[in-house]
């Protein structure tokens, strides 16, 4: 057998890109240059609405031309009576600039416009009404706005600016994040291996990963439209991965290097062996982050898609560059670091310590088994509680940042008219043919009747019927404001109920839209179809584990101890967020509910990640098991071998996810801590306890396959045929 054939797949992709280093570097940088041109030129513009098709809206962009656009709130709080003559005279100024702006229709003037002044009569509020969607407004324009509405205020007026738009401009999507993630997870591989070249490989390999799968995402957005905050997670997400994957690797590599094999076959066999698992675990990634696909649901598309996306690539990026790379770096990897020389010094003479921490803690886990799975599964419990009472629910700008205009805009607002002034509920009505004006008229007057008798509605506002007597709108605005669960569920009750009963009848059809509803329709989507992502994501994975690890056992095992760390990080982050627990200390201003797509995204990421541990950690267990025969001596020695590794790649997702909580966003900083929440609990109390300790209870039983279906799963395995084979039969107790 030639050694191209025993090295397998990967192995053989390991050594042509190890004996071509060159050509492979100047390909990846060419490409990846070609990418971000292409990303430069034809990159797609982001698209951050939650709604798919949306009935009310298409009805109101055709017959109210003019409103058709986004809208922004002009908040005026005086501190004399705002109808006062001298007063009045300064808003009618204000308001001059704003109706002089680029792609303005119209201002409303709060003195001629019903409902437009507090009872208090010391708020009031004009709408600037756009003719395009917030996603073609940019940010200098609104900040322009912005400046307009600081420059008018004084002498006890003062103007406050309002809306998505003004939130976007105040808080945009990024930050420092990336910049820091990759400092933090320097300085973790400084620390873990001591060495500079240590330090550098995998985060250049994970670089190269991130940047052409950032590009792609830009160019993918033509088919699969992203939102804003897309790029910065699928970034940081990749960035944490990419590491992890070439430290993987990497250490593989020089653990080959200091027993003695050459640099060449160093490579192969790390690629035969923990390029598998990177293989493996990358896969997961994609398999989870594609499970929203499931839903159906334009937005999560582009983000399920942009994510995957820059995973793939930085998979690619270890399985083909980092091996070109080491190729570079010839034996140097395999000479002890300074940190160790120094060690050894200080050591002298002194006899070599037998066992190391992490044999120490294998053989205390195995002498332990029952107790320390009973107390890993305690402590999973307790941080998991909390998610009994979840909230979930989209922020509005009571979440934005204290000192903002838009939270000045929000208190404003709620102050003068009521929380619920923030979720308006527009209806849009579409007028039978053939009807009457008075018809129409009496017919909408019944509409508006039923709104404002409906609980839960603190006002509504009088239908305005468009130029053309085919369409009319009103807006009621609930007394609870959108993060609260009552304006949800007002919501549903309008649509369900009170609407079609209040146009019986009449050939009037009614469709509730507007920001808020499509949030409703959002969150509703999610209940329904969430069952299905669950169960899609977690039988594919299990499917490939099984494929992967030759057992039934170590899929259904890994994927409820996935659940179980998944489970915990959202107890942890529902403490966090809507109880306030240490809030402040990870940038949230006021207590607030889970945002709504937040669970959704986590758990499709973290099953993913949480595969990554279990992978490289079983791998090690399953190549060690099937030398030995031993179920206790490879536990002990697979657990041995990778805790290190496994500790340092958890340390560097944590640090990466962390740097989430340094950006504006309040969604993006819950996804952050969870994320960094779930990996640190599934690094330390699953991988390093609950993992082995389950596994030493179950014994040769991990390893179990019906011999039918070992017939059935007769594939090439990746990493070669040289991979050793079971040392026991399989069937009941294989």
């Amino acid at each position: 057998m030639s050694m191209r054939t025993q090295d397998g797949p990967l192995g053989g992709l390991g050594r042509a890109c190890y004996r071509h280093r060159k050509t492979t570097l100047l390909a990846w940088i060419v490409g990846v240059a070609v990418l971000i041109t292409l990303w430069m030129r034809f990159g797609a513009a982001a698209d951050n609405s939650f709604s798919n098709s949306d009935p009310g809206q298409t009805l109101l962009n055709q017959h109210f031309a003019r409103q058709s656009g986004d809208t922004l709130t002009l908040a005026i709080r005086s501190a004399a009576p705002v109808t006062s003559p001298a007063v009045r005279a300064r808003v009618e100024s204000a308001l001059v600039p704003f109706a002089n702006a680029p792609h303005v229709t119209g201002v409303t003037d709060p003195y001629t416009t019903p409902g437009h002044v507090s009872r208090d009569g010391h708020i009031a509020y004009a709408t600037v009404q756009f003719g395009i969607s917030g996603n073609d407004i940019s940010s200098g324009e609104a900040k322009t706005l912005m400046n307009d509405a600081a420059k008018a205020s004084g002498h006890g007026v003062t103007f406050s600016l309002g809306g998505d738009v003004v939130d976007l401009a105040e808080t945009p999507y990024g930050g420092p994040s990336n910049g820091i993630g990759v400092g933090a997870a320097m300085v973790v591989l400084l620390i873990a291996f001591g060495s500079l070249l240590a330090m550098g490989l995998p985060v250049a390999t994970a670089l190269f990963g991130i940047g052409a799968g950032l590009s792609l995402i830009a160019l993918l957005g033509h088919i699969f439209p992203a939102p804003a905050f897309s790029p910065i997670i699928a970034a940081l997400i990749g960035l944490g991965v990419g590491v992890d994957y070439a430290l993987f690797i990497f250490t593989r590599f020089k653990t080959e290097l200091r027993a003695g094999e050459p640099a060449e076959e160093s490579a192969v066999i790390a690629m035969r062996t923990a390029g598998v698992s990177v293989l493996t675990a990358g896969s997961t990634v994609v398999i989870g982050m594609l499970g929203l696909l499931v839903l159906r649901q334009q937005l999560l598309n582009g983000v399920a898609v942009a994510a995957a996306a820059t995973v793939a690539m930085t998979v690619l990026a270890a399985l083909t560059l980092l091996p070109a790379l080491l190729g570079f770096t010839g034996t140097r990897l395999g000479k002890p670091t300074v940190l160790e020389r120094r060690r050894n010094r200080k050591r002298g003479d002194r006899p070599a310590v037998t066992t190391t921490r992490s044999e120490r803690w294998a053989l205390f886990i195995q002498k332990h088994k029952v107790a320390a799975a009973l107390s890993a599964t305690a402590v999973i419990l307790l941080l998991a509680a909390p998610v009994l009472v979840m909230k979930l629910s989209f922020p509005d700008e009571s979440a934005q940042a204290r000192g903002t205009m838009g939270y000045a805009s929000y208190d404003a607002m709620a102050q003068g008219f009521g929380p619920g002034f923030d979720a308006p509920l527009v209806v849009a009505a579409q007028l039978p043919r053939g009807a009457t004006a008075s018809e129409d008229t009496a017919n909408l007057a019944r509409v508006e009747t039923a709104l404002a008798r409906t609980p839960g509605v603190a006002a509504v506002t009088p239908p305005v019927i468009s130029r053309d007597g085919q369409a009319a709108m009103l807006i009621a605005y609930p007394a609870t404001g959108e993060q609260d669960a009552a304006t949800n569920a007002l919501a549903n009750h309008i649509t369900g109920d009170v609407l079609p009963a209040a146009t019986a009848g009449t050939g009037i059809h009614t469709y509730l839209t507007g920001p808020n509803e499509g949030n409703v329709a959002f969150s509703n989507l999610i209940g329904q179809r969430l069952p299905y992502l669950i169960a899609t994501v977690v039988a594919l994975s299990m499917v490939l584990l099984l494929f992967v690890f030759r057992s039934v056992v170590v899929p259904v095992k890994a994927a409820v101890m996935n659940l179980l760390s998944i489970t915990a990080a959202y107890g942890v982050l529902t403490a966090v967020t809507q109880w306030g627990w240490a809030g402040h200390v990870f940038g949230f201003p006021e207590r607030m509910p889970v945002t709504t797509w937040v669970p959704v995204f986590l758990f499709v990421i973290l099953f993913g990640l949480s595969m990554d541990y279990e992978v490289f950690l079983l791998s090690r267990i399953r190549e060690s098991y099937l030398e030995t025969g031993s179920n206790s001596r490879a536990v002990v020695s697979g657990l041995t071998s990778s805790a290190r590794v496994i500790s340092a790649a958890a340390a560097i997702m944590v640090v990466v996810f962390l740097s989430f909580d340094l950006t504006p966003d309040v969604s993006v900083k819950q996804v952050g801590l969870g994320l960094a929440v779930a990996v640190l609990i599934d690094a330390t109390i699953v991988r390093l306890v609950l993992v082995p300790a389950v596994m030493e209870m179950l014994g040769k039983a991990n390893w179990w396959l019906p011999s039918w279906l070992a017939k059935v799963m007769k594939v090439p395995h990746l990493g070669g045929p040289t991979e050793p084979q079971p040392l026991i039969k399989t069937g009941n107790h294989a």
